[in-house]
């Protein structure tokens, strides 16, 4: 009797491994998903890495690849998608290609410039490079957010998944803010703006109560003030209108407007 509870303890134990939910195992599936209803080149391949995703090449590739750090905090398909789409929001958003402009600005202003000027160390400064990649994320997550939406994927996914991310700012820590507080919070508010039965719906976590907790407030007094509404309602149509068009001009041409932009430049400066 005992010899065949020990075997069947084992047989359970089997099965559970062997159906375990695994993150990385989601990323082929999920990242299928989001193309396809998202009218987007179904060749695109995904790949899992260690350290930072370099996906510099992924147009030329057609390979996306995805951290496995990042996805270390995912704990559903809903949340694996909002790693992947937020990756795909960076490519169709022309990231790699935005640094080298900036890279070229840099160079051109060091050049005309001397090294001590207050101009060129204000361009090199780590708050304006903190700003510029605060703000480049916020764009990649809403472009990941229009990319959910289009499937079944809950997008306050990337609400959730942004608020579990480690933070490097102690500020938040002693206030008692959400980690990542003003990236999750921009989020949330393109989400209460262009999808607001997704947020309706809610979702059903922890992370997403201890959130609501900060931004409710928010919410509430933005909206007992008619002028901070109209306001946000004008910078949210415009973040939408850009969104839809880099993600339109994404589908027709296969690549964005920086990536153009950039290949543009590089065809004046060979010109010989």
């Amino acid at each position: 009797m005992k010899k065949l509870l020990v075997t069947l303890c084992a047989l359970g134990f089997m099965t559970l491994s062997a159906n375990a939910w695994e993150a990385v195992d989601r990323v082929s599936t999920v990242g299928k998903t989001l193309l396809e209803k998202n009218g987007l080149p179904t060749t695109i391949t995904f790949k899992v890495v260690e350290g930072v995703a370099d996906n510099s090449e992924a147009t030329t590739t057609n390979i996306i690849n995805i951290s496995k750090e990042d996805l270390v905090h995912a704990g559903n398909d809903s949340e694996v998608a909002a790693v992947v789409s937020n990756e795909i929001g960076y490519i169709i958003n022309g990231q790699t290609s935005k640094n080298k402009m900036r890279e070229l600005a840099k160079q051109a202003i060091t050049s005309k410039l001397s090294a001590d000027s207050l101009i060129t160390t204000a361009a090199n400064s780590d708050y304006i490079i903190n700003k510029q990649n605060l703000n480049d994320e916020k764009a990649a997550d809403i472009t990941g957010v229009d990319l959910m939406c289009k499937t079944g994927y809950n997008p306050l996914a990337m609400v959730v998944l942004i608020t579990k991310r480690p933070t490097t700012s102690t500020l938040e820590t002693i206030q008692g803010k959400p980690n990542n507080s003003d990236r999750a919070m921009n989020t949330y508010n393109y989400l209460i703006y262009a999808y607001p039965a997704k947020v309706t719906a809610g979702y059903g976590c922890q992370e997403y109560r201890n959130f609501l907790n900060y931004a409710n407030p928010i919410v509430d007094e933005r909206n007992s003030s008619a002028k901070k509404l109209a306001k946000f309602n004008k910078q949210q149509a415009k973040a939408q209108a850009k969104r839809a068009k880099d993600i339109a001009s994404f589908k027709t041409t296969g690549v964005s407007g920086w990536d153009t932009s950039y290949q543009l430049l590089q065809s004046f400066t060979e010109v010989k």
